[in-house]
Parts: C-alpha cells; structure tokens; sequence
C-alpha cells in the first residue's frame, strides 16, 4: 500500500511539473539588418507642434531571429526595389541601402528558410518585402487584418497567404523566448515584439510604437495614429515590461539606436 502511494505520489508530481510553465528560455540569436531609410522633410509628423519644419533622418529595421531550427522574421521594411530607385514623396525620400534578400544570403538563409514573419504593423515600411516569404507563416493581429484590407484600400501584401490571426499577445515559440506584445494605437492592429537572448538579456523591439527616443520619452502621439488612448496605454505597457523584464528598448526608427547597434552579419546572443 505504501509503495502504491508513493508511486501515486510521483506521478502526481511529474503532471504537476509538466503542468507548471518552465522559467522563460531564449532564442539562440538576433540580427539586426537595415531595411532603409527615410529622409524626412518636417519631424513634426511625428511629434505634433515639437521641431516644427525640421528635417530628420529615420532608420528602419528588420531582425532576424534564430530559434533551433526556426527562423523567425521582425518586419520586412521598405520593399526592395527602393534600393534601385529610392522614392520622393511629401514627406521625404524613402531609400535602402541594401536588399533585404542579400542581406539573407550574406548569413547563408534563403527566403524559403524563413518559417515565421511577423510584422508590428501594415504600413508600407514594415511589409514591403512580405510577399518575398509566400511559405512562412505570417503573425500578424486580426485587427490588423481587418483594417488593412477594407474595401478600396490598397493592400499590403498578397491576403492569400498562410496567415495565423491574433488576438492579443502572443508567445511565438512557447517558451517565453520571443513573445508579441500587442500595443495597438498607431494602427488598430499594432504590435511589438520580447525577446530574450541569454547574454544580451531581454530587448523590446518596438516596430512603431515610438519612431525616435524623444517622442518615447514624452510620451508623444505621432499625427497618424488611430488612436491616442490607445498609444498612451501600449506605451505604459511597454514601459512596465521594460521595468520587469530589465529590458532594452530598440526603438526601430530611432537612428541613433541603429547606429549605435551591431548589424547582420554580425549577431546578438
């Protein structure tokens, strides 16, 4: 009888651990790879009624994240085609100073190799390459499906395409190593990413969340957001995921954070 107990014991204890959610683990490594540049003519765009007509400069960025045998892709950035013919419109001139696809080969992945992309938002400089990864599973917000694809809208990207729909916050691999944050306010839709690299620590990758320190600082709503409530409240979010994780705020469009940072080939682990 008491053998059976403690067998019962055990086993009791085993589900109990499997049941109980490990410490969060890590991805294996990030890269940080130029996805393009936006020579802005008024930074007011950005901060309403602060640097009124001054110029700024904005980076953008996609990362890339390994996992085992995964690959996970942060934003796609300006299509790249800009690196043949750069485009000038009413606020700036868009560029890429390298392709997203050599900027793959140069690490030795192929855009085929790739099984997640995940994009913090549907504008034009976080998806212009996602129709590059027609066999990676797209993370992407319903909300930010159904406001993307209205009718008479243009759309991103091809629709038909594998597509997981989330509601919330989501952790990609299971394991608390890479888990999206969703943030909406600059679009209904918007999201940010946690990752956790065992020497680096945790980092916030913030897609659009702010576009320069300044504007994270003072807590701004940049004009072109849907919703400003919506903003404060993913920026008091983040900020609490910043104070608990210890966490690093890559700010995408923030040049000074890019330059600051090492880039693909190089790696972050």
């Amino acid at each position: 009888m008491r053998a059976l107990m403690v067998a019962t014991l055990m086993v009791a204890l085993a589900a109990a651990a499997l049941a109980t959610p490990t410490a969060a683990q890590t991805v294996e490594r990030l890269y940080v790879m130029d996805c393009g540049r936006n020579a802005a003519n008024d930074q007011a765009r950005w901060s309403p009624g602060v640097n009124v007509g001054k110029p700024i400069e904005l980076s953008d960025t996609c990362y890339l994240i390994k996992h085992g045998g995964q690959w996970l892709l942060w934003d796609t950035g300006y299509p790249d085609s800009l690196a043949d013919k750069p485009v000038t419109n009413a606020i700036g001139t868009a560029t890429r100073p390298k392709k997203l696809a050599a900027q793959l080969a140069e690490i030795h992945v192929k855009p085929d190799g790739i099984t997640l992309v995940a994009v913090s938002h549907t504008h034009p400089d976080h998806v212009g390459n996602v129709d590059m990864f027609p066999a990676s599973m797209l993370l992407i917000q319903k909300a930010e499906v159904d406001w993307a694809f209205v009718p008479g809208k243009q759309a991103p990207f091809k629709k038909e395409r594998m597509m997981q729909l989330l509601n919330g916050d989501h952790d990609v691999f299971g394991d608390g190593s890479a888990v999206i944050l969703s943030t909406p306010g600059h679009t209904p839709g918007h999201q940010s990413l946690l990752v956790h690299l065992a020497r680096t620590g945790y980092v916030v990758l913030t897609g659009d969340l702010a576009h320069f320190r300044d504007n994270w600082d003072h807590d701004r709503v940049p004009s072109m957001n849907t919703s400003a409530d919506q903003t404060h409240a993913s920026h008091a979010k983040v900020a609490k995921v910043l104070a608990d994780k210890k966490a690093q705020l890559w700010i995408n469009h923030d040049k000074a954070t890019f330059d600051a940072l090492k880039h693909s080939p190089q790696f972050y682990e």
